[in-house]
């Protein structure tokens, strides 16, 4: 069974980090595109970040600077580092997977196996 699992959310004042996990079961991460994204209720679901197969990876231009993904082959689990949080940043963010394609849309959409997301809270 393919399974993506989300962890590393919480609260954190404006100017902090976190660091979020997607770790896979069931299937190498290696071998696909893995994209970060969130959501807030109310609102359409958004790209934050992926990372492809050859490891090449794209943001979209409100976290540029400010977060990093990344990948651990040998813990099969990909990362996103948050750094200088803002309120703006809040949201439930998933972590889902596609069979690789490339950077093109990598932060649209194709992607079929997701997490269950975990909460971020920017707030002071």
């Amino acid at each position: 069974q393919l399974q993506l699992v989300e962890s590393g959310g919480g609260l954190v004042q404006p100017g902090g980090s976190l660091r979020l996990s997607c770790a896979a079961s069931g299937f190498t991460l290696d071998y696909y595109d893995i994209g970060w994204f969130r959501q807030v209720p109310g609102k359409e679901r958004e790209g934050v970040s992926c990372i492809i197969r050859g490891g090449s990876t794209k943001y979209r231009d409100s976290v540029k600077g400010r977060f990093t993904i990344s990948r651990d082959n040998a813990k099969n689990t990909v990362y996103l580092q948050m750094n200088s949080l803002k309120p703006e940043d809040t949201a439930v963010y998933y972590c889902a997977a596609r069979v690789a394609y490339g950077l093109e849309y990598c932060l649209d959409y194709g992607y079929g196996v997701w997490g269950q997301g975990t909460q971020v809270t920017v707030s002071s």
